[in-house]
């Protein structure tokens, strides 16, 4: 009952949470009315990162080194109309208590650029395939189940690169490091080759993985 009460008030309040610049806070708010939680496992290795969420600025991030990992997401973000998942003042106690939620909110768009997958349908389940072979979350293995028969039917023309960018996913999250646990807006400078090697990640991600 109170988590549906909680998701009945992040529904009445979708509008105003999406419409105040903080993305962060409605991903956090609808990922912890929904129960999402980290497996046992991940959440021993995610106390590094606990409330940790700096604010991300795009403007400053593009005018870095143009081979740094910095200004290859800023590139990316507005590329794709995107903004960062930051997180305001006022969630900070949902996201000490789930840092689940949290940090999967906010470093989505960050496991795109280094897994080289982009916003299509294949390109998002690619990432999700990626973190159910991390183990993330138990929920996410059901959402992989039904994201496999669901984006065929969304983006028919599609169906090929959607299996493949899955299968891809999964093989990257098992051979990759625990991505999740790791602070990435400590990194912005570094090199996205050197950052994507440090985390068992190909350097050069091909320019196929997830493209229609």
């Amino acid at each position: 009952m109170i988590k549906l009460i909680a998701l009945l008030q992040l529904i009445r309040d979708a509008r105003a949470l999406q419409a105040s610049g903080n993305l962060g806070d409605f991903a956090i708010r609808k990922a912890d009315a929904l129960g999402a939680k980290a497996s046992p496992a991940v959440e021993a290795q995610l106390g590094e990162v606990a409330g940790y969420h700096p604010l991300i600025d795009l403007t400053g991030l593009s005018q870095l080194p143009n081979d740094s990992f910095g200004h290859v997401y800023a590139q990316h973000m507005l590329d794709n109309q995107l903004q960062p998942f930051n997180i305001s003042p006022s969630l900070s106690k949902v996201a000490l208590r789930n840092t689940f939620a949290l940090r999967y909110a906010v470093t989505h768009d960050i496991f795109h650029v280094l897994l080289g997958f982009d916003t299509s349908y294949a390109g998002e389940i690619g990432v999700l395939a990626f973190a159910v072979a991390q183990g993330y979350s138990p929920q996410q293995k059901l959402a992989l189940r039904i994201a496999s028969w669901l984006y065929p039917l969304l983006a028919p023309g599609q169906r090929s690169q959607i299996t493949a960018a899955r299968n891809l996913g999964l093989h990257l999250g098992h051979q990759a490091k625990m991505l999740l646990a790791f602070p990435f807006e400590d990194h912005w400078v570094m090199p996205i080759a050197d950052l994507r090697t440090e985390l068992a990640l190909p350097a050069s991600p091909s320019s196929r993985q997830g493209q229609v």
